[in-house]
């Protein structure tokens, strides 16, 4: 059951109140531009990971010849 919803209304699903931490007002993103931002958020992210482990392989190859 949704925390702020009267104690017999049970909505699941598209159904239930839609409930936001910001007022209308301030946001004026759509549904589809926040799933954009939050999927660039995680691309941006991804690319950071790949990009730290293509630096830590590099520099465990280059110090594994070293010590041959």
């Amino acid at each position: 059951m949704e925390p702020y919803t009267k104690p017999n209304e049970r909505r699941v699903g598209g159904k239930r109140p839609k409930i936001s931490h910001l007022p209308s007002a301030i946001e004026t993103r759509t549904r589809r531009e926040r799933q954009a931002e939050k999927q660039a958020v995680a691309a941006e992210r991804r690319a950071i990971k790949k990009s730290a482990r293509r630096h830590l392989q590099r520099d465990l190859l280059a110090e594994l010849d070293e010590s041959v």
